[in-house]
């Protein structure tokens, strides 16, 4: 069943060895828009035999090698086809994960950023000549395909968290067997009826979704799968460490996060708490580099607040596809309890709701709207700060000195992502060096980008998406000397 009318969702099925999965399947899940519970799709369980056809699929294709030159063509190709379809991929995007319509579009053109990245500088990967000539022989390197490459994706950004995968893949020559987030597969559906046009061998790229642990299982286990790129839990990257370290597997994890967003005395405090918005509640504040946990100097407490209250005030929460939305609900009740449960726990522990604080009743057809929310007196013990909260909540907390704020925010096992915010460049340099986050964001509350890698420190992981050490990440170095 499809109750989408997209172009690009005449399939709501798998994808092994360059076709659709043909047939009814045995067992089917459903797709829910959460913003109102209502299927958009009905698509195929599957589980530990189609992951395998899958991967022996990519197996085969991975025999012949691609061309440079027509793996830069799909990659240039694939860029433009995003472009072109952004309008109907943003609303997918919005239909199966909630987010605002202008966020999913924005999520399309980043998304094709990284396709377009990737083909411009695929050069880096032709084989490099070791100009001092050790030994009197020729050397050459050769950056070879990792083999087939596991590519497990999350809901937040269904189809930019592949776009930051696949194309680094297929640049490198690698096979691909793709398994989404049961959530919100139908963004990857999309783009595999794009690929499905661009004429590839079959079994260069498979498409996969059903059931986690048999699919999981099968990627970690099987000898053709070399590389497994995995964006989600640190949970689930531990595990995956764990099961495939009997194979020798390489693994890129991208895991979870719990940003702090630092805001000193002598800092311009509209600009932060403009950056401060974006950064917060972009996807409902479901993403791993999002502000998880406000800290600001005391003496300037008391204006922050009010610039962010006032601008928290005027968000919009609601249904995604409507003009005016600034935030969607969350993916599913889960989600929306753990938000929940967060904030009853800061209340209760002396924080006061400066805006919102609690949820409506649920509509009695679905529905997981949590209202942008405002603590203040938050302390370090509460769990919206021990843990990522996931969801549209600013917890503000208040620090004396330079010194403090720098043990509270490294106090965390995670390290993704960090924002400071100081008009002393000085010490800027001082607090970002002794951060221990793989992106900090210097007066600016910016994500990543296609240009420069990204990647995690500590439990959030290891690995990098993005630049040209994402390009490398898909490749094994091969050196070949040659004598006379």
């Amino acid at each position: 069943m499809n109750a989408m009318k997209s172009s690009l969702l005449e399939h709501t099925t798998a994808y092994i060895d360059g076709s659709w999965l043909e047939g009814p399947p045995k067992k089917t899940f459903p797709v829910v828009n959460p913003f109102d519970g209502k299927v958009l799709a009905e698509v195929p369980h599957l589980g530990a035999d189609e992951a395998r056809r899958a991967v022996e699929a990519a197996a085969r294709a991975l025999e012949t090698p691609t061309p440079l030159a027509r793996r830069r063509d799909w990659l240039l190709r694939l860029s433009e086809q995003l472009l072109s379809h952004r309008d109907e991929l943003g609303e997918i995007i919005t239909l199966e994960n909630g987010k605002p319509l202008s966020e999913a579009r924005g999520e399309v053109e980043y998304a094709a950023g990284f396709f377009r990245y990737a083909a411009d500088h695929i050069d880096a990967l032709r084989p490099r000549r070791v100009e001092d000539r050790p030994r009197d022989h020729d050397w050459m390197v050769h950056f070879r395909p990792a083999g087939v490459a596991a590519l497990i994706t999350p809901w937040n950004f269904p189809l930019a968290m592949l776009a930051k995968k696949l194309p680094a893949a297929l640049a490198a020559d690698c096979s691909v067997v793709v398994k989404p987030a049961e959530a919100t597969p139908l963004s990857a559906i999309a783009l595999f009826a794009i690929l499905d046009g661009l004429e590839m061998p079959a079994g260069k790229v498979n498409l996969v979704f059903g059931d986690p642990a048999e699919i999981g299982g099968v990627l970690c286990s099987h000898p053709a799968v070399r590389l497994i790129s995995f964006t989600g839990s640190t949970e689930v990257g531990r595990l995956l460490i764990a099961n495939t370290a009997p194979h020798v597997k390489r693994l890129s994890l991208e895991l979870g996060g719990n940003a702090p967003f630092i805001v000193f005395a002598d800092a311009d405090l509209e600009a932060a708490a403009d950056h401060l918005i974006p950064n917060k509640f972009r996807c409902s504040g479901q993403t791993c580099v999002c502000t998880n946990r406000v800290y600001i100097q005391r003496e300037a407490a008391p204006p922050f607040l009010d610039l962010v209250v006032e601008r928290v005030s005027r968000l919009k929460a609601g249904n995604g596809l409507e003009e005016g939305t600034h935030v969607g609900p969350l993916i599913d009740q889960a989600g929306f309890d753990k938000v929940s449960r967060h904030v009853r726990n800061a209340l209760a522990g002396g924080a006061r709701a400066l805006v919102g604080g609690e949820a409506p009743p649920r509509k009695s057809d679905g529905g997981w709207l949590f209202p942008p929310t405002v603590l203040s007196s938050v302390t370090d013990d509460m769990h919206c700060v021990k843990e990522e909260t996931f969801g549209p909540i600013v917890p503000v907390i208040e620090f004396e000195d330079e010194s403090e704020v720098v043990r509270r925010a490294n106090g965390t096992e995670f390290g993704l992502a960090a924002y400071v915010f100081t008009g002393d460049e000085k010490r800027a340099e001082r607090v970002i060096r002794s951060l221990h986050f793989g992106h900090v964001g210097w007066n600016t509350g910016t994500g990543p980008t296609p240009e420069a890698p990204f990647g995690g420190m500590k439990q959030s992981g290891f690995g990098r998406e993005g630049g040209l050490e994402g390009l490398f990440e898909f490749t094994e170095a091969q050196t070949v000397p040659r004598g006379k």
